[in-house]
């Protein structure tokens, strides 16, 4: 089957948005240039970068819908050039993953063996895409049975897994973000630190996120001139903090861009300022659409 016909059938919930104005209910602001663009802007701007950042709220319909417009125009552009990168499958699924890429396996050993989030529907047309047209994808995240581990026991508890458990994480020990990316993290978490759960928790996201800008520097390494699109939860991305800046703790090379996306109720006039700080775009989607769940 020809590329065109698959990306023809890929695209198809895309056409039904566009009957609906889809396109008027996201809005996408250049906070460099300090005005509205649209995606093939962005684009256009990844031909000065190497990793594009798009941090999600993990039910938007209207994310995940231009996720799969950025990544097939990002195709376009760089034929045989352009990987994806998830928060959503861990690393030591990376074969498994591959595997399904291949077309070794069936979808169905695929999502259960790669332990596809529940909500798997609304990445599968990237997955299906990037398999059409064999582009790497990078299952980026930490495994949960050692973020949950950190969680109660700290980071130090990773010293104890074995050689082959530890070729799954970065390399030991993890460094933690400090400054703004902490304050963030007591900010969301209602302002309170000091207790030792407390710091477990921020030492487990800590471990998502070096896991994941990790994940990246090793395929930066391997494959260079790609451009990587990488999805994860807005906390993870925004203001360049989290996963952003621990990629740069592995690889200084990689010039970042990166995305905040989610639904906010001044969609119809929004105050750009207000969600402007060091972040390269930001897009607004509208409220009144339906989640996924």
């Amino acid at each position: 089957m020809k590329f065109s016909i698959i990306l023809s059938l890929l695209l198809l919930p895309l056409f039904v948005f566009c009957q609906e104005d889809f396109f008027r209910h996201y809005k996408i602001y250049d906070t460099r240039n300090q005005k509205v663009i649209s995606t093939d802007d962005i684009i256009s701007d990844m031909s000065n970068a190497d990793v594009l950042f798009f941090g999600e709220e993990h039910n938007d319909s209207t994310c995940h819908v231009l996720e799969l417009i950025l990544f097939t125009k990002l195709s376009s552009k760089y034929p045989g050039k352009a990987a994806l990168s998830m928060e959503m499958f861990e690393t030591d699924c990376q074969n498994v993953l591959n595997e399904y890429l291949e077309g070794l396996i069936r979808e169905k050993n695929f999502i259960t063996e790669a332990r596809a989030w529940h909500n798997y529907k609304d990445y599968r047309p990237l997955i299906e895409l990037a398999k059409a047209q064999q582009s790497p994808v990078i299952a980026a995240n930490a495994p949960a049975r050692y973020v949950n581990m950190v969680n109660r026991m700290g980071l130090t508890s990773l010293e104890k897994l074995s050689k082959t458990a530890k070729a799954w994480l970065p390399p030991l020990p993890i460094d933690t973000a400090t400054g703004a990316y902490y304050e963030k993290f007591l900010q969301t978490m209602g302002g309170h630190s000091g207790n030792i759960g407390g710091m477990q928790m921020y030492q487990a996201q800590n471990l998502w996120d070096a896991t994941m800008g990790w994940s990246i520097a090793r395929f930066v390494k391997k494959h260079r001139d790609y451009k990587i699109l990488q999805l994860n939860g807005g906390f993870h991305s925004e203001e360049k903090l989290g996963a952003a800046a621990q990629l740069k703790k592995y690889s200084s090379k990689p010039k970042i861009l990166n995305i905040t996306c989610f639904s906010d109720e001044q969609f119809d006039n929004p105050d750009w300022s207000k969600y402007s700080k060091n972040n390269d775009y930001i897009i607004l989607t509208d409220p009144k659409l339906a989640k996924t769940y």
